[in-house]
């Protein structure tokens, strides 16, 4: 009914400041020009979250799509993108990273986030459009109540 009146969700989008440049990320974009280093480093990060006890949730997915799909769909959040990018320009130091999000993080990329902080050794804020969320070593401020 909402697709025949020509209603749409509004695009979910993360981003990065980096310096005076902000960087915009979509789900599954690869639009970026360190795109390919961006998916390396999630690759990377998704084996050591799964060495780790990561398991993902696909019953975020809304799309209906088989079960491969789901995982590659939910694997490719822009929040989690943007994680990877800041990861990448952000090397290993006492500084958090801080991504904002238009839309509300899912369940599955909470937890995700959980495990990259874990994984990673960083401090990872992400802003959605309900709270800070302060993700370290594997615990979020929010007590996974958002």
């Amino acid at each position: 009914m909402l697709r025949d009146q020509g209603v749409k969700k509004e695009t979910g989008l993360s981003w990065v400041e980096e310096g005076n440049k902000v960087h915009t990320f979509a789900a599954g974009d690869r639009g970026h020009a360190r795109s390919k280093e961006i998916y390396e480093k999630l690759e990377e990060l998704g084996e050591e979250m799964e060495k780790a006890g990561y398991v993902a949730d696909t019953s975020f997915v809304l799309r209906a799509v088989g079960g491969e799909e789901k995982q590659q769909t939910i694997r490719y959040h822009s929040e989690r993108i943007a994680i990877a990018f800041a990861l990448i320009v952000f090397p290993h130091n006492d500084r958090p990273l801080r991504i904002m999000k238009n839309l509300r993080v899912c369940g599955d990329c909470h937890t995700a986030i959980k495990f990259m902080s874990k994984c990673s050794g960083r401090v990872i804020i992400v802003r959605d459009n309900n709270r800070f969320h302060r993700f370290e070593d594997g615990k979020c401020s929010c007590g996974d109540y958002w």
